[in-house]
């Protein structure tokens, strides 16, 4: 069997080396295909080493621009990569535009489809990862669901004859990181004089957060105002946009550090007191991790964090300190996202399904 894996931002890094382990462990043919939606070194080359993942077989170097340039980009390129490849499957990871573009080339190829993920629903019409992944999901062959909640989804949409539940892939990873990192010095303690436990991580990026002017005010104010430091991972966009909006990202308790490699991620948050974040990985990682989170957003996809009592969802300045500053939650031992195994499942049912 050969697998075409079409990934390109960081959150489809981190789904991809569990994948791309389990299928060099049952001998598949593995291609990593690199649509370059994330460009810069730190949120992408790095991430293959830290996390051992072979280098990408191709990489097409598509680079920013709006969704539809992107998105198009995308498209015109990978018809040649899978002309040439031919796989069994071609597998897409997430809701980003490189999700939906690989879909859509593969499927105008009569290629099979299957979507790593698949089920998540925000029901916010207006985020473009909610169009990539309602989009991806209707288009693909085999939906490869992370929960009970995500099949449930599917099943109401009328996708049920197509969907598995295999857990969460990110689940696999984060649990062998955590391991790897046990006892591993923050380096953001280290680097930036802080206390463990007595810092808050953050990561802004979501347009909506970011690229009204009055809005990024709203929530770097809310963050530079919380009662212990906050370290603000931000991503060169959103540098750029604080930098032509006139808002500075250091300020008050608010520190701006550059993005850190995924172990270091895991080590920073492990030693934080809580996170804060627009992010749909992080949120869930540090309900895995045992660390509270805040989510500065007005849904989320991973209920579950929610309904567990680990996650907030806070909008307005007020609700973001409120929230930071709640009391712990309660210890659980729900493992709504499975139990570290799930890229196995992956190959194993894209094997039993291959045609």
């Amino acid at each position: 069997m050969k697998i075409v894996s079409v990934v390109g931002a960081r959150p489809q890094f981190v789904k991809l080396a569990p994948v791309h382990r389990a299928s060099v462990a049952a001998g598949v043919e593995h291609v990593i295909v690199h649509t370059g939606q994330h460009y810069d070194p730190m949120l992408s080359d790095v991430f293959f080493d830290d996390l051992g993942i072979a280098a990408p077989d191709v990489h097409l170097g598509v680079g920013s621009g709006s969704h539809g340039v992107q998105t198009g980009a995308m498209l015109a390129a990978l018809d040649a990569v899978f002309d040439a490849q031919r796989p069994d499957w071609v597998l897409v990871y997430g809701d980003t535009n490189s999700t939906v573009a690989a879909a859509l080339s593969a499927v105008k190829m009569h290629l099979p489809v299957a979507h790593l993920e698949a089920g998540l629903r925000s029901f916010n019409r207006r985020m473009p990862e909610e169009h990539n992944r309602v989009l991806t999901d209707h288009a693909a062959d085999l939906l490869l669901a992370p929960t009970e909640v995500a099949v449930g989804h599917l099943a109401s949409e009328g996708l049920a004859e197509r969907t598995v539940l295999v857990g969460d892939v990110m689940t696999d990873v984060l649990f062998e990181v955590r391991d790897a990192v046990a006892g591993r010095l923050s380096p953001l303690v280290a680097e930036l004089g802080l206390e463990s436990g007595g810092h808050y991580v953050a990561t802004i990026h979501r347009a909506e957060n970011t690229d009204d002017p009055a809005r990024l005010a709203e929530v770097t104010g809310a963050l530079a105002a919380l009662d212990k430091p906050v370290v603000l991972l931000a991503h060169p966009r959103v540098v750029a946009k604080a930098a032509s909006h006139g808002i500075s990202l250091t300020q008050g308790s608010l520190i701006a550090h550059a993005p850190l490699a995924y172990p270091d991620l895991i080590a920073s948050t492990l030693a934080s007191a809580g996170v804060v974040t627009d992010s749909g990985g992080l949120q869930k990682e540090a309900f895995l991790l045992g660390v509270p989170a805040t989510t500065v957003r007005t849904e989320t996809e991973w209920v579950e964090t929610v309904a567990l009592g680990w996650n907030v969802l806070a909008n307005t300045a007020e609700e973001i300190t409120a929230a930071v500053a709640r009391a712990r939650p309660a210890a659980t031992d729900a493992a709504p996202y499975g139990d570290g195994n799930a890229a196995q499942r992956v190959i194993k049912v894209l094997e039993q399904h291959s045609r």
